[in-house]
């Protein structure tokens, strides 16, 4: 990792590679999927509702899991199979939301709470959950982040893989949120989770600056916006958030 400071502006260069991802949303469960999806990206047609199977999991912790929680492992089992234990980065702007907004009408109505939920409702409940299925004690970083929520997992991640981490798997997912926070959160186009298991190269750079002037917000969130490059093949994706402009580019 090089970084540069120079006046009020900040300048990262992060180098690295992706071995595998993997990705899901209601509908779009397999790569061939996704490749379809990205040749006329638009919301998905699957059932809104649909939950992924993870029936790799005993059937009580699966009873267990909220969507969330199973989108994440969905994505993020068949990248840890077979590998060496390995560190986790989870992140997520909305983490639990219906589960939370699930208890506060709990609250509201005067009912009592359910320890299980409340202790399964906070951020980084879902790595703990994994590194007790998987019996894995390597180090787990839950992250909430704004709409840069990708990049900055990214820049965790790098900085494992500089303390001398061969590999770390990157995890961001969203659910939708309760109807009640729409006029709130429309961020969120479809649930949906992607997986990057990563190791230090130079596969990939990413780099962040301040913005130009007529720079626009992306259509889609960053994952999905990185992802659909991915999927085509591009080597450049350009993620504006606030006062960042990340560039994400494939080397030759």
């Amino acid at each position: 990792m090089d970084a540069r400071t120079g006046g009020n502006e900040r300048f990262d260069v992060i180098q690295f590679s992706i071995d595998q991802w993997r990705a899901w949303a209601p509908g779009l469960d397999d790569a061939d999927a996704w490749t379809r999806w990205s040749l006329a990206p638009g919301c998905v047609g699957g059932d809104p509702a649909a939950v992924p199977a993870v029936d790799f999991l005993p059937a009580m912790q699966r009873r267990r899991m909220s969507r969330l929680a199973r989108m994440t492992f969905q994505v993020a089992w068949p990248l840890a199979e077979g590998q060496a234990p390995m560190p986790m980065v989870f992140a997520s702007r909305h983490g639990e939301t219906p589960r939370t907004f699930a208890l506060l009408s709990e609250l509201a109505e005067r009912q009592p709470l359910s320890p299980t939920q409340f202790s399964l409702s906070v951020h980084n409940a879902i790595i703990g959950l994994w590194s007790i299925l998987r019996g894995d004690d390597s180090e787990m970083t839950a992250i909430a982040a704004e709409g840069d929520g990708l990049e900055h997992a990214l820049l965790e991640a790098a900085g494992l893989l500089a303390e001398g981490e061969p590999q770390v798997l990157l995890v961001i997912a969203e659910d939708r949120p309760p109807e009640a926070y729409a006029p709130w959160i429309d961020d969120v186009p479809f649930p949906y989770a992607v997986a990057l298991r990563l190791r230090r190269g130079a596969q990939w750079t990413l780099t962040c600056d301040t913005p130009s002037a007529d720079a626009t917000a992306c259509r889609w969130p960053h994952a999905l916006n990185f992802l659909l490059t991915l999927l085509q093949g591009g080597s450049l994706c350009s993620n504006h958030w606030k006062s960042r402009e990340w560039t994400w580019r494939r080397n030759p």
